[in-house]
């Protein structure tokens, strides 16, 4: 409609981004991962749920093909596997927190953090977008050759991490269904809040 007036379209770029992802305080989804891995014959295959509550609060559990969780708030990661908990803080980890500052500023729309440890790159449209993270620290940069995220408004669908040694793993994300309502409830209207 603006080229019909002559005028310009608007750029959607990381801030226009920000603002999509910053509106959504918390989401829960269903999760496959397919990992492909240098000397194995087959890709590792795993799925669960992702959870996130804004500020800074991520959890990542696993039910297949084996149940564990990474559970990470604040500078703390809790680690559980096996029926063990570790704990740890995430600065003692700086490979980790620069991952981790990558899914929480993508999902905060946080473009000081995202931009602290990555080049970033938006192309697209609101309706479908696509971030490029490029590590900026060298250690960081000797593992992850870069992460792409693909969504769609304020929702995540695919997250690919590729390594520097040619491994890759590709995430695809889906939104879980609204809870059905309680027995006895009335009917709701309208679309159901992310649990």
């Amino acid at each position: 409609m603006l080229a019909a007036f002559g005028l310009p379209a608007l750029a959607f770029d990381l801030g226009a981004l920000a603002t999509l992802l910053a509106e959504r305080r918390s989401a829960e989804t269903r999760f496959t991962e397919e990992r492909t891995v240098s000397g194995l014959d087959g890709p590792l295959r795993s799925s669960g749920t992702l959870s996130f509550s804004a500020p800074d609060r991520f959890a990542r559990h696993t039910l297949e093909p084996r149940a564990e969780s990474m559970v990470v708030e604040g500078n703390t990661v809790s680690i559980r596997r096996g029926g063990r908990t570790r704990q740890m803080a995430l600065d003692a980890v700086p490979e980790l927190t620069a991952l981790i500052a990558a899914v929480r500023g993508t999902l905060t729309g946080d473009v000081a953090a995202l931009r602290q440890h990555f080049r970033v790159q938006v192309a697209g449209t609101a309706a479908s977008w696509t971030m490029t993270l490029v590590p900026r620290d060298d250690r960081l940069a000797a593992q992850v050759r870069e992460l792409q995220i693909v969504g769609q408004r304020g929702e995540l669908r695919t997250l690919e991490l590729s390594l520097a040694g040619g491994d890759r793993s590709l995430m695809i994300i889906e939104p879980l269904p609204p809870l059905p309502p309680a027995p006895g409830d009335a009917p709701r209207t309208g679309t159901a809040a992310p649990r």
